[in-house]
């Protein structure tokens, strides 16, 4: 599932390619793409249609885009985006040929280059929701701020990493404590902190929380400076580009080769239906908690 360095790549490509235009007309090939808009297809495509693109934002691994009025007052609404497992938001020529996953259609007054909605597992989806201004939209609220933002408050995340009673890892796929981190970044960073993924969060000390806190930074930030990871076609930016972190992988996927710390072959185990990675030497797992 793209995480915050892949979802930030096609919110820029959005906001490059999208924000200012108005749409002209909108196309929904398959209910599921719209089905979190409760009040149905039609009502999406009426919603959006003749409203114009203002800006293109984030929050952890949501995008919403901000709608105006033809006048050009806010309309208190705004397209919110989740890619899901497999899903891509795609910038295209009117020429270029449908792909087999196209889901919904955008097209803007200016017939310059369309947004597509693609996605093959028909996980992701789009509706259109209220929010004020620039404001995010309510059902986003809950989502914690990612470490990239600058209002990002590291104390209050250090206070309440460490008031819980749960594995490190846990916490930090926990979207309500700390935005846009998922299964390969959470790996990522417990690895450059030393940290294995079960280390319990309320025996953390202060410094292993901001070397954690300094290794998540890091991964996202370097993540980001290269498109992202991809491991096949279904992450793509707005230009269907592959982003090429996949390549400074440490340890995520890299079951039996040699950490690139210490040599250790790296290890793969079971974590919530999911693979979870790490070095045997540099993260050595915790000791069991007495009884």
């Amino acid at each position: 599932m793209p995480e915050l360095p892949e979802v930030e790549v096609v919110r820029r490509g959005l906001e490059q390619w999208v924000a200012g235009r108005t749409v002209a007309t909108v196309e929904v090939h398959h209910p599921r793409a719209v089905r979190r808009h409760l009040e149905g297809a039609d009502h999406f495509v009426a919603a959006l249609t003749g409203r114009t693109v203002t800006a293109a934002h984030r929050r952890g691994k949501y995008l919403w885009l901000p709608l105006a009025e033809p006048d050009g007052t806010p309309s208190g609404r705004a397209l919110v985006g989740h890619l899901g497992m497999s899903g891509q938001l795609l910038v295209e020529k009117p020429s270029a040929p449908d792909e087999t996953h196209l889901r919904a259609r955008i097209t803007f007054t200016d017939r310059g280059r369309e947004l597509r909605f693609v996605d093959q597992r028909t996980f992701g989806g789009l509706a259109v929701e209220e929010a004020a201004g620039e404001a995010i939209p309510d059902r986003l609220a809950h989502i914690a701020i990612d470490p990239l933002d600058p209002s990002f408050d590291v104390e209050a995340f250090s206070a309440a990493l460490r008031r819980r009673r749960t594995e490190v890892k846990r916490a930090l796929l926990d979207q309500t404590l700390i935005g846009g981190v998922g299964n390969i970044y959470a790996d990522e960073s417990l690895w450059r902190a030393r940290l294995h993924g079960a280390r319990p969060t309320d025996r953390l000390t202060r410094a292993q929380v901001a070397d954690l806190l300094d290794g998540v930074r890091d991964v996202l930030g370097e993540a980001l400076a290269q498109g992202g990871t991809s491991f096949d076609s279904l992450y793509v930016d707005v230009n269907g580009q592959s982003g090429y972190f996949s390549r400074f992988l440490a340890v995520y996927g890299q079951e039996d080769r040699p950490c690139p710390r210490c040599g250790t072959p790296i290890r793969r185990e079971q974590f919530m239906n999911r693979s979870s990675y790490s070095c045997p030497s540099c993260q050595p797992r915790p000791r069991a908690r007495r009884a």
